[in-house]
């Protein structure tokens, strides 16, 4: 869309209701913070600027959403004084001047960014301002919308609504675009005359009118406006979240034997033919090829996962995990800070953590790398095509040459050339007749 646009986003609200010592925008859906969410669904809108006005906790919302990279500008509302203020708190933003104005709130994580390019398309097409509504037959206790041949004439809160009015079901989401031609004549035309002595942002809609703009409602899902207040509204929207994305992601080739029970995260990567089981759980930063599988009761976070992979079931793939196309973590197998190279197999019951396993290596069952001496962590390197025998010890650092053979129940703390045996264990001895002899023993003992 070749028109400027700047978003901002309302963040200052303490979050009283979810009894938490951590400001509201940053309670997570999907792993990611509910301000986030709206940032990222503004900037995939076109919205190159963003201004986010924030109260207590401020500086830690700047913090996180600086650390994942996003372009934004911080603004204080020192002073609650109604939704009409806190986006004139970002006057230093709106002031640079932009085609579009959108003004959004950091406690709806499920908004599209396709409902905001909507919007904007409205104020490309000649309208000054356009609010996002919402059906639903349940609007008591809303804002209703009242249109009139296609214009928007007010935002009737319920309180003040005639009975006529409050059969309306279509109710403010809240949402606002403006034009940047208006948007600061309108916001410095609200009035704090009322009983409360805020700034109602609600109000721009009759001042709009009075001033002949063109004002107009957009309707979204009423999901997709939901506004978060307490932790059982948190769950509703991580559960509304998390059968979207399923959905997504099995419309796009994937499948889920029972989706409900499968949880992913913001940036879950799967691709096509790639089935998952059930009871899965997917951390951030996982990206899965195609045609693998992730069998039942595994946790996968930070991980990459080639193609045509197996995983599990019961296994957990912890940060830094690279399975490299064919391979396989098998169940009750943990793997971190490590690569895992084609077509390799750690099939059972094993630890695999800070090394590289090359291709066509099967790890057997018990196996551990032992990477932390209690004062640093230790990489362990094996090379292609060797054999590490079950219930095997490699104590790094430590390095098994292409092609080595460890014996099962070894212990290995020195390097194994390529194509060599190793086999670091005590000697078996058998004892003839020794057995009856402990047990008289210990039979006199007891008595």
């Amino acid at each position: 869309m070749a028109r400027t646009c700047l978003t901002v986003v309302l963040a200052a609200g303490d979050g009283t209701r979810m009894v938490s010592d951590k400001p509201k925008a940053l309670h997570p859906v999907a792993g990611l913070p509910m301000v986030a969410h709206v940032a990222a669904a503004a900037i995939a809108a076109g919205g190159e600027a963003c201004a986010v006005v924030v109260g207590k906790g401020g500086k830690e919302i700047g913090e996180h959403l600086a650390d994942r990279g996003d372009k934004v500008d911080l603004f204080e509302q020192a002073e609650r004084l109604g939704t009409g203020h806190a986006v004139l708190a970002a006057r230093g933003a709106i002031e640079r001047g932009y085609d579009d104005v959108l003004v959004l709130f950091a406690d709806t994580p499920l908004l599209r960014p396709a409902t905001l390019v909507r919007m904007r398309e409205q104020l490309a097409a000649g309208a000054d301002v356009a609010v996002l509504g919402f059906e639903t037959d349940r609007p008591d206790g809303y804002g209703r919308l009242i249109v009139t041949d296609g214009a928007l004439q007010a935002i009737r809160e319920h309180r003040d609504a005639s009975a006529a009015e409050r059969a309306i079901t279509l109710c403010n989401g809240g949402i606002m675009a403006l034009s940047g031609a208006h948007a600061l004549t309108l916001l410095d035309a609200l009035s704090n005359d009322n009983a409360k002595g805020e700034y109602y942002l609600t109000d721009i809609v009759e001042i709009a009118q009075s001033r002949k703009l063109k004002v107009v409602a957009h309707k979204a899902e009423e999901t997709e406006i939901l506004g978060i207040n307490t932790r059982a509204q948190l769950a509703q929207a991580e559960a509304i979240w998390q059968a979207r994305r399923r959905g997504e992601l099995m419309d796009a080739g994937v499948s889920m034997v029972a989706p409900e029970t499968v949880f992913l995260a913001h940036d879950t990567q799967i691709g096509r033919d790639t089935v998952i089981e059930p009871h899965v759980v997917f951390g951030p930063s996982v990206h899965i090829g195609s045609r693998a599988t992730v069998k039942a009761f595994s946790h996968v976070e930070g991980a990459w996962i080639g193609d045509d992979c197996a995983i599990g079931p019961f296994a957990r793939l912890r940060p830094g995990a690279i399975l490299a196309s064919g391979s396989k973590a098998g169940n009750f197998v943990e793997i971190k800070n490590a690569t895992i190279g084609a077509g390799a197999k750690v099939n059972h019951l094993a630890y695999i953590g800070d090394a590289e396993i090359g291709e066509a290596v099967n790890v057997g069952a018990g196996t551990i790398t032992c990477n932390y001496d209690g004062f640093a962590k230790h990489r362990t390197s094996v090379g292609a095509a060797a054999f590490i025998g079950s219930n095997s010890s490699l104590v790094a650092p430590v390095e098994i040459g292409r092609g080595a053979y460890v014996a099962s129940g070894s212990v290995i703390t020195e390097d194994v050339p390529a194509g060599t045996l190793a086999i670091g264990r005590g000697r078996q001895v058998n004892k003839d007749g020794r057995v009856a002899k402990m047990r008289e023993r210990a039979s006199k003992t007891k008595s």
